[in-house]
């Protein structure tokens, strides 16, 4: 079975006060490449990231972090159209599911991936990390889901009204990071 990281890192990041692609953690390390590290250390076969704004200056900063880019021309629409992008990138792939995870959360590590990963990840899968019982990041949905998630993901929503109609299995990892993104500098 393959999985395929998805990390979403195309909008302008209006609160941060630039897109959230460009932003160097306290030692100087891109949040782009901590994301790509965590889904890749958690389980990943592949990554795919999926830049928006400042999509020339963002690739640069990934250098050769061997991930495949895409960007989504649309990324000002919201989450959404960077989760369509993603996900349609992969039609052609043989990934049977996809680790979605967002740029902007600096504590979630390979820890969180691999638990999340580790509860079932396959063409079916709909799974989540919780924080204290709250649904977040990251995300698998299994390949059978993908064309509704493509065709329902609207707005800064992603696919969170698709999975809010449907059963998603809960990982509780409160013990690993809090989950929460990062908006402000």
């Amino acid at each position: 079975m393959t999985l395929e990281g998805v990390l979403l890192a195309a909008g302008a990041g209006t609160r941060m006060g630039r897109p959230k692609a460009l932003v160097l953690d306290e030692a100087g390390e891109p949040w782009l490449v901590r994301g790509v590290r965590a889904l890749r250390e958690g389980g990943c076969d592949r990554v795919t990231v999926v830049l928006g704004a400042a999509a020339e200056e963002a690739e640069r900063l990934l250098g050769d972090a061997g991930v495949t880019v895409v960007v989504a021309s649309d990324w000002a629409e919201g989450m959404s159209a960077s989760l369509r992008a993603g996900l349609a990138s992969l039609a052609g792939t043989d990934a049977e599911a996809a680790v979605v995870s967002l740029v902007d959360l600096p504590d979630v590590g390979p820890d969180v991936v691999r638990r999340v990963i580790g509860r079932g990840a396959d063409r079916a899968s709909l799974s989540r990390a919780s924080y204290d019982g709250t649904p977040g990041h990251p995300v698998v949905i299994g390949r059978d889901h993908w064309a509704e998630v493509l065709g329902t993901a609207t707005g800064d929503r992603g696919a969170r009204d698709y999975l809010a109609a449907r059963s998603v299995m809960l990982v509780e990892c409160a013990d690993l990071a809090t989950g929460a993104d990062r908006d402000t500098a």
